[in-house]
């Protein structure tokens, strides 16, 4: 299958890219510089030329805290950027491949969140991501909208390796432990957006890792399995005032009746740590 990927450079992206080459696909990936998704033409262009039997949209506004000071722009790259690439998308008659995020729930309930459950977003990016699901899905009929939550991979900024660099610099770390999802592996995730593609399961798809922690958990289990010595200590989301709000609860698994599983996120984290250090990060 022809593949293409908007947002080559990202950390999804990335493993996106592998996992497609692996699987034997035929991938074409593209920056922001040769694909803009909020320009129509460098769509046009781009999607035209390489006639791709499937897209999946990396490209994406990702700075939670920045989109309150300008949803407009969160907007424009979430929302109307990924309406467009989708309906060209639709034109040559290509698949497209949305991953969206847990911020679309406003984070009351205290039961993992399933595809059916209503979105109430209480920030800018997870308004500015569940209209992107909607643009989608009326831009596109062969759409895959896929939730998932944490990220962290090797190719881009991610919690985890902001604990290391504090594990290195410092005996202690600050971290709230009144939020509650599902780390998950950017490796994982691209998997199994690319066995979505070779299905035809269209719709909304929770997949994230399996089990599910705070912040304050994870930063714990970090530490433990990079065998640090760094003291974590709990707080709230008070304290710790961001300008975004975040879901106090955003763990999500899916209500279909064939749905694709992630590993535990224990696994997932103790995979990532081996492999960070076989390159030598």
């Amino acid at each position: 299958m022809r593949v293409l990927v908007a947002g080559g450079d990202g950390m999804l992206a990335h493993e996106v890219i592998d996992a497609a080459r692996r699987a034997g696909h035929e991938v074409s990936a593209f920056g922001r510089k040769k694909l803009d998704i909020t320009d129509p033409r460098s769509i046009d262009d781009v999607v035209g030329g390489a006639a791709p039997e499937a897209v999946v949209n990396c490209a994406a506004w990702s700075d939670v805290d920045g989109a309150e000071d300008d949803e407009r722009g969160a907007m424009r790259v979430n929302d109307e950027g990924a309406a467009l690439l989708a309906a060209a998308a639709e034109r040559v008659g290509a698949k497209i491949v949305y991953p969206s995020s847990d911020y679309v729930f406003d984070g009351s309930k205290r039961a993992p969140y399933v595809e059916s459950d209503l979105p109430g977003p209480i920030g800018a990016y997870g308004r500015s991501k569940l209209g992107g699901e909607t643009s989608v899905a009326v831009a596109n009929p062969r759409h895959f909208i896929v939730r998932s939550s944490w990220l962290y991979g090797h190719s881009g900024k991610n919690f985890v390796e902001t604990m290391l660099q504090i594990g290195l610099d410092q005996p202690e770390v600050l971290v709230v432990a009144d939020q509650r999802g599902c780390p998950t592996s950017c490796v994982d995730l691209a998997k199994a957006l690319i066995e979505l593609i070779e299905d035809e399961e269209y719709g909304i798809h929770h997949i994230a890792a399996a089990g599910d922690c705070t912040w304050f958990d994870f930063a714990a289990e970090i530490f433990d399995q990079a065998d640090y010595e760094t003291r974590v200590m709990s707080t709230t989301s008070d304290v710790m005032a961001r300008k975004a709000p975040r879901p106090a609860y955003s763990v999500l698994r899916s209500e279909r009746s064939d749905p694709i599983e992630l590993p535990p996120w224990q696994d997932s984290l103790r995979r990532y740590l081996a492999d960070r250090e076989l390159e030598g990060t």
